[in-house]
């Protein structure tokens, strides 16, 4: 006799239809805003001494593409399996932010990036961030910045928070680690962008709603992407749009970032 399905997190229901589809992967994977946070973060693994990398919440566009020793995990089991069937490369588990199956001080180098504003129990998260890393290992966080900035475009993607830079590192201060460096990843322009982008994308469903018409349907820019008539477009268009997002964060202070990196290192000499 068979048992009732276990309860799976609301998060792997809502997502559940992409995690299938290795097109929304690829496009995904083109995203301006992906490429940078992608880049600040390899930068700095780059200077870093090699070890063992766990990528936390990597879903279906990880951080570290490049390498066979890295360690992806995902609470969803649709993601690790599509990501794992696309990549190949690197070792997939499915796992909870907040309950890390890894022995203490076990990992050298964690990745969390867009992922803690998503957490509704944030600092448990970052205790487990701080707790897997060996001592003078590092944490790369991303999160997006500013509760000013809080908006349509952020309760849409799910978002419980948006952080300021004091928050951010008394939090990781609660959780053993040395807020060691902050950097710029994107600026205002990446909140304009969104914000317009959701706005407009809300108002495109709720016509489609209406018209009792599927969203993707196949005379739509959105499944022309999709099957691939406008995918070169569609990747260079976002190439040349990370241009102008880096440049924006660049230029713009601080104060006015959407995105940040923070870098939290666990105090203590690296064991060997």
């Amino acid at each position: 006799m068979t048992g009732p399905a276990p309860e799976r997190h609301p998060n792997e229901r809502r997502f559940e239809e992409f995690f299938i589809r290795d097109s929304y992967v690829t496009l995904k994977n083109y995203l301006y805003n992906y490429l940078e946070r992608k880049r600040a973060i390899n930068r700095r693994l780059a200077q870093a001494p090699r070890g063992r990398v766990l990528e936390v919440g990597s879903g279906l566009s990880p951080i570290v593409t490049d390498r066979a020793d890295v360690i992806y995990s995902e609470l969803s089991f649709r993601a690790m399996q599509t990501l794992k069937r696309v990549q190949g490369r690197g070792r997939f588990l499915v796992a909870d932010g907040t309950r890390l199956p890894f022995v203490s001080e076990s990992l050298d180098q964690v990745i969390c990036s867009e992922v803690l504003e998503h957490v509704e129990d944030d600092q448990a998260a970052i205790a487990e961030l701080a707790r897997v890393l060996r001592p003078g290992g590092t944490a790369y966080i991303t999160v997006p910045h500013r509760r000013a900035y809080f908006a349509a475009d952020d309760r849409y993607v799910g978002h419980f928070r948006r952080y300021e830079v004091d928050e951010m590192r008394d939090k990781l201060a609660r959780a053993g680690l040395d807020l060691a460096r902050t950097r710029k990843v994107l600026g205002p322009l990446e909140k304009f962008t969104m914000w317009a982008v959701v706005v407009s994308l809300s108002a495109f469903e709720r016509s489609t709603r209406r018209e009792e018409r599927p969203p993707d349907r196949r005379g739509s820019w959105i499944g022309a992407v999709l099957r691939g008539t406008l995918r070169p477009v569609f990747k260079w268009a976002h190439r040349a749009f990370a241009l102008l997002a880096r440049a924006d964060a660049a230029i713009m202070p601080m104060k006015y970032a959407a995105v940040v990196l923070f870098e939290g290192v666990k105090p203590g000499s690296k064991k060997s």
